[in-house]
């Protein structure tokens, strides 16, 4: 069973779908996309989860698309707003009479990773557990350098306005990370984490996840070798096999 959601950031409309398989009550997944992608990108897990239990819940960051659903412009986005919409879905999700209040976990694609990963350790009591594909823990570092995936610029004289490739960010998207250490921000999240990676990443090298791993006390990581950024064929394959095993203990 599929069907879409709605809920608010302020005055900026949110758009999800959920997935569930059962009318009964069960946990929850709510899964967080990447940058310049949409919630489609989580779609393949989401139906996973649905089958293995649990109510999974996909949405749109605002104005983290180049074709989104949810409101907000991509000049307003930033990893900090990105995690006020995952908030305004947790509310959504634990409002719902069919979900077990306390089982609401967080999956996350590269940005939406970071993301997942930083919410996580914010509201570490509301959170179950935590699933992080490939997470762009190399934002700030990329922001520090003014190398942020397509967009140059002077980290000290940031533009108002910049172009990474299709999309136009403002100086928020930079400003609000340059000076974070995510690595500090996570450690504050104790629950079971799983961590996938790619040996062969492009975008966020290995030793970021080597890095975030040893902040959390609590954590099965696994390097899948070849892999690049965004699983894709077999290499999909055996990350839906290290999350089924997850979700099934």
């Amino acid at each position: 069973m599929k069907q879409y959601f709605t809920c608010k950031r302020d005055d900026l409309i949110i758009r999800g779908r959920i997935f569930r398989h059962s009318d009964d009550v069960q946990p929850a997944f709510i899964l967080c996309h990447g940058f310049m992608a949409d919630s489609s990108m989580c779609t393949g897990y989401a139906e996973l989860l649905a089958g293995n239990g649990y109510t999974a819940f996909t949405f749109d960051f605002c104005g983290g698309c180049l074709k989104g659903k949810s409101g907000g412009n991509t000049t307003d986005m930033s990893v900090l707003t990105e995690i006020e919409d995952l908030r305004a879905v947790i509310r959504y999700v634990q409002s719902l009479s069919y979900i077990q209040k306390d089982r609401i976990s967080l999956l996350g694609c590269s940005q939406g990773g970071l993301v997942s990963a930083l919410t996580a350790a914010r509201i570490s009591e509301q959170i179950a557990s935590l699933i992080l594909l490939y997470p762009a823990f190399c934002i700030p570092d990329d922001a520090r350098r003014g190398r942020m995936m397509f967009s140059r610029f002077d980290p000290g004289n940031i533009p108002e306005k910049m172009w990474c490739g299709p999309m136009r960010l403002g100086a928020r998207y930079v400003k609000d990370v340059i000076d974070m250490d995510p690595f500090e921000k996570i450690r504050d999240y104790d629950g079971p984490v799983l961590y996938l990676q790619g040996t062969r990443d492009r975008i966020v090298d290995v030793h970021y996840a080597r890095r975030a791993v040893s902040e959390y006390p609590n954590c099965e990581y696994h390097e899948i070798e070849g892999a690049g950024h965004m699983f894709r064929g077999r290499y999909n394959d055996i990350a839906k096999r290290y999350i089924r095993a997850f979700t099934d203990s």
